[in-house]
């Protein structure tokens, strides 16, 4: 894909993103419209107490489209650099940060003062310690795929697993045994250890292993 590919891609990334937000406050503010002033007003229904539990739905519908809109930015940006896998990890990653954002916020919100922001802080913490192996494995994966210590189909031994990497993704690196098994070796795992980048191994050589 070409740099103008990728320009077109990332503006049309940035104008969802801002149409998610546009749409989201007019939605926001016809739905409270509604709710304080038509609905009482013209048809004598008082939904006033149900107006949280409202705007919560809408916060987490608009919430999770927007931060998705930001995290195909984030990927779009990262494109004019660097390959699909580099641009999905960070994606990945701020989408994760966004959604555990989004959660937490929305919590404190609902519980309104010092509650709200105990509740919000808790939540927070939960998700924080649910989420921290993953966004570990996350966050060895960015690292592995900018630092760049070993490509797709270079002949390597991680951990012991001797193969050829087949794909270096967010949370596992593939590796293809002689034997044909495939590795998946968590990122976290490989960041701290030693890396051995074998001599590539030729046709005939990968063909006498598997008969073997």
């Amino acid at each position: 894909m070409n740099r103008k590919e990728i320009a077109r891609h990332y503006a049309n990334a940035i104008v969802k993103l801002v149409v998610y937000i546009v749409v989201y406050v007019v939605v926001a503010a016809v739905v409270h419209w509604l709710i304080v002033y038509l609905l009482p007003t013209m048809f004598h229904i008082d939904v006033k107490p149900y107006e949280g539990y409202v705007n919560v739905l809408l916060a987490l519908a608009f919430g999770y489209l927007i931060v998705s809109a930001f995290a195909d930015v984030i990927y779009w940006a990262m494109r004019f650099r660097y390959d699909h896998p580099t641009a999905r990890a960070m994606r990945n990653v701020f989408l994760l940060i966004g959604i555990g954002a989004l959660v937490a916020g929305i919590a404190g919100a609902i519980g309104g003062g010092v509650a709200g922001v105990a509740v919000g802080g808790f939540l927070g913490i939960v998700i924080g310690f649910a989420v921290q192996q993953v966004l570990g494995q996350a966050v060895a994966g960015l690292f592995l795929l900018l630092a760049r210590p070993f490509k797709i189909n270079d002949h390597v031994n991680l951990l012991g697993e001797d193969g050829i990497v087949n794909d270096v993704a967010i949370l596992f690196t593939e590796v293809i045994k002689s034997d044909g098994s495939k590795v998946l070796i968590p990122n976290n795992s490989i960041i701290g250890n030693k890396i051995y980048l074998l001599p590539k191994q030729q046709p005939q050589q990968q063909q006498q292993q598997q008969q073997k």
